[in-house]
């Protein structure tokens, strides 16, 4: 039986090929413990891109378990990156998510590569998530993928070591642009999450506060300020 890919492994080897990644100190907030569920987090600022946020969830002994990383750029203007495993009562989960968060359009060579990767995997069943309405869909570029089920661990780390590999290959040529102007982008993508929730900021929120969930959300998983 293959074994889960270990996305936060995966991704820091892939950015380490092109950048030198320093691990921020964010205190207690890097273990949240309350109920029989644990949050793991580890932020990282990436040399030259931005930031890098790994998070680990683990609830019911086990039976329910996530991995989330983010990248987001604010020195590149390329697109805000997320990808999320989860496993709950032997079923998976594997999502790839870009946003645009980008000063400038981004090409279409480069969306191709990802739609690609999309295609290659349609007969993967989607996950619940992809039906739904959210409020980042205007954001949410098309080549973006949620894929689901039961057995198919092998199928979904190669689609999530391909999104991750041919998004952190992209990034040494992607424009440089504004900091200020790109971190704003993302500020207003993390305040919006935080506004709007998700399963994530409701989970922080119910068990450890919405101050608390709001620091974790925005300064340690999107590297914005919090305020």
């Amino acid at each position: 039986m293959d074994e889960h890919l270990n996305l936060t492994r995966f991704s820091m080897a892939a950015l380490e090929r092109n950048f030198t990644l320093t691990r921020k100190e964010i205190g207690s907030d890097a273990r949240l413990r309350k109920f029989g569920l644990e949050f793991r987090t580890r932020s990282y600022d990436v040399e030259g891109v931005g930031h890098l946020c790994t998070m680990r969830m683990m609830a019911m002994g086990g039976l329910m378990k996530m991995e989330t990383i983010v990248i987001a750029p604010i020195r590149k203007d390329a697109p805000l990156f997320n990808a999320d495993w989860i496993w709950a009562f032997g079923k998976e989960t594997q999502i790839a998510e870009l946003y645009d968060t980008q000063l400038a359009p981004w090409p279409e060579a480069e969306k191709e590569e990802f739609m690609r990767i999309k295609a290659r995997d349609a007969d993967l069943p989607d996950a619940e998530s992809a039906e739904k309405e959210h409020w980042y869909d205007s954001l949410l570029y098309p080549c973006s993928a949620h894929k689901s089920g039961r057995l198919i661990t092998g199928r979904l780390n190669a689609m999530a070591q391909a999104y991750i590999g041919i998004y952190c290959a992209q990034l040494p040529d992607a424009a440089d642009c504004d900091p200020v102007q790109k971190s704003a982008k993302v500020q207003d993508f993390a305040q919006k999450l935080v506004s709007n929730g998700g399963p994530a900021v409701s989970m922080l929120t119910k068990l450890f506060g919405a101050a608390t969930a709001k620091r974790v959300i925005m300064r340690h998983m999107y590297g914005v300020e919090d305020e």
